[in-house]
């Protein structure tokens, strides 16, 4: 797994919130915290949604930088497209929260 350590501004604090503020993503993280790297037709089935929403979920995840994917060929040919999660950690208090908002480039208008 690869450690995000760098710290984060603004507007990535905003993607990794997003990203996290659903149930399924949830999921999808603690499957592949405890279970390791997964490919996506497995996860779906251990997850018990669709590859297609599964998918949707993943990139959302890794726009955020949460997990990464490999895409491998299997013994039988097949391409399969491994993911697995990024070790991360937050400190959400007050303090690191009015730090990160000085970088923020959001638009407050949206």
């Amino acid at each position: 797994m690869k450690e995000q350590t760098k710290k984060i501004n603004g507007d990535q604090l905003l993607a990794i919130l997003a990203a996290l503020a659903n149930p399924h993503r949830l999921r999808i993280i603690a499957a592949l915290s405890s279970g390791g790297r997964n490919y996506v037709s497995q996860l779906a089935r251990e997850i018990g949604i669709s590859r297609p929403l599964l998918h949707l979920h993943l990139q959302k995840l890794q726009d955020a930088g949460l997990v990464n994917s490999q895409l491998e060929l299997s013994t039988d040919g097949k391409a399969l497209n491994y993911f697995e999660v990024n070790n991360f950690e937050l400190e959400l208090t007050p303090t690191a929260i009015a730090e990160v908002a000085k970088s923020l480039t959001t638009n407050l208008d949206q």
